[in-house]
């Protein structure tokens, strides 16, 4: 969840620094304290997690969220008090204190939310936690409730033009640019926890190689293999979704509200893997957690796959304006962007599958799909080819060839003339 809200938090940062198109310092000040506070969320949230029943985490948690976003809505005062710090759009419009009163009032809506949350924390903490979630879904819930509405009583008179720039309507493009940027980071990040992780903790004692492993330092590490070969593995899941991710974005021309949504939750399962590599590094710590480990690990990469697969789905639905025409329905590229992106969903599927079977053999099966799924890029591009040209020589088969028929029954006829 906190990934969640900090993903809110940065789309609303996004959408906030589209309105405003300079800075000052007092709007750099602003934005660093606001950088600040969610930098802070993760500690409330863990907080939350180790004292569910105690109000103090969930009071900090939306402290911090209602900070930002009075950080934020302070930012667009102080901008439209100064209106050359402006977009030009907007500096030009005739229509400024309108713009300012509908933007602070989205910006608001989280914050209010979570005043909410705060109040229900003293005597009922679940539903703290629900109007936390809402903060996430507020902009698709207020979609749909206008949806059913307009169903009900009625399409409403469609807002004044100049409000569209900050608006949540789900065909809105967000900045392709800055969604690769936020991901790229994201990835990052999750690559860093995992190198710290493996740098330092595995490094022998000397003390130990001499008493232990009687001076071999090979046995000594050999001790560790486990934590090497879950590293390995991890390490390239985590480096091939990122390339799954980057060449998905190479095709898609203009991202969309539903694309944003999925790549957030793509990558809220992304930040698990450091989790899922510490729990297949404790294979010779905890054998018997080996198989509930393993399918734990299966499920968040399997997550984190398919969701960048319904990001490609959610761009063939609209693929004129989204997709590059190379990865149309009909494009060169279309049908080795589809196995792409295919492949760890099967592959994490078919390894849950193996385990729930051949359960002795668990930890094999994982080593074996993450060991294979990199061999399997790589050759991806010249089986995707073969399989295309086996389905052309089919149908070219199955397709009777002109005048085959006439010819058959020409040594029936007379000889002409």
């Amino acid at each position: 969840m906190t990934f969640l809200i900090v993903t809110a938090a940065w789309a609303a940062h996004t959408r906030l620094f589209q309105v405003v198109g300079k800075i000052d310092d007092t709007l750099a000040l602003l934005n660093l304290a606001c950088m600040m506070t969610i930098t802070f969320l993760p500690f409330t949230f863990s907080l939350m997690v180790a004292f569910p029943e105690v109000p103090l985490g969930i009071l900090l948690f939306c402290v911090c969220v209602m900070a930002v976003g009075a950080v934020q809505a302070l930012i667009v005062v102080y901008a439209f008090h100064f209106p050359h710090l402006l977009s030009p759009q907007i500096e030009r419009s005739a229509h400024r204190a309108l713009y300012r009163q509908h933007i602070v009032g989205i910006i608001l809506r989280g914050p209010a939310l979570c005043l909410a949350a705060a109040g229900f924390s003293l005597f009922f903490y679940p539903v703290s936690y629900l109007l936390m979630a809402t903060v996430v879904f507020l902009p698709y819930v207020s979609k749909a409730a206008g949806w059913c509405r307009a169903r009900l009583v009625g399409p409403r008179e469609p807002p004044a033009r100049s409000l569209e720039i900050f608006t949540f309507d789900l065909h809105e493009p967000l900045s392709k640019e800055r969604v690769e940027a936020f991901s790229d980071g994201v990835y990052a990040i999750v690559a860093t926890l995992l190198i710290l992780d493996i740098c330092e903790d595995n490094v022998p004692d000397s003390k130990d190689v001499k008493e232990k492993f009687r001076g071999s330092l090979v046995a000594a590490l050999g001790a560790s293999g486990p934590h090497f070969l879950a590293y390995f593995g991890s390490f390239a899941t985590v480096g091939l979704l990122w390339f799954a991710h980057h060449s998905l974005f190479l095709h898609i021309r203009k991202a969309t509200q539903p694309m944003g949504l999925l790549n957030t939750l793509s990558l809220a399962f992304v930040g698990g893997l450091p989790l899922a590599y510490q729990q297949t590094s404790a294979f010779a710590r905890r054998p018997h957690d080996e198989l509930e480990s393993v399918r734990v690990s299966c499920a968040i990469i399997f997550f984190a796959s398919i969701f960048q697969f319904a990001i490609w789905t959610t761009a063939l639905l609209q693929e004129g304006e989204t997709l590059q025409p190379s990865a149309r329905f009909g494009g060169r590229e279309h049908a080795f962007m589809f196995a792409k992106l295919v492949l760890y969903p099967c592959a994490s599927l078919l390894a849950f599958a193996c385990t729930c079977v051949l359960s002795r053999f668990s930890t094999a099966i994982f080593h074996a799909m993450q060991i294979a799924v990199p061999f399997a890029f790589l050759v991806l591009r010249l089986l995707v080819r073969l399989a295309l040209a086996g389905l052309r020589g089919l149908r070219g088969l199955a397709r009777p060839v002109p005048g085959a028929a006439d010819d058959a029954q020409s040594p029936l006829l007379p000889a002409p003339c």
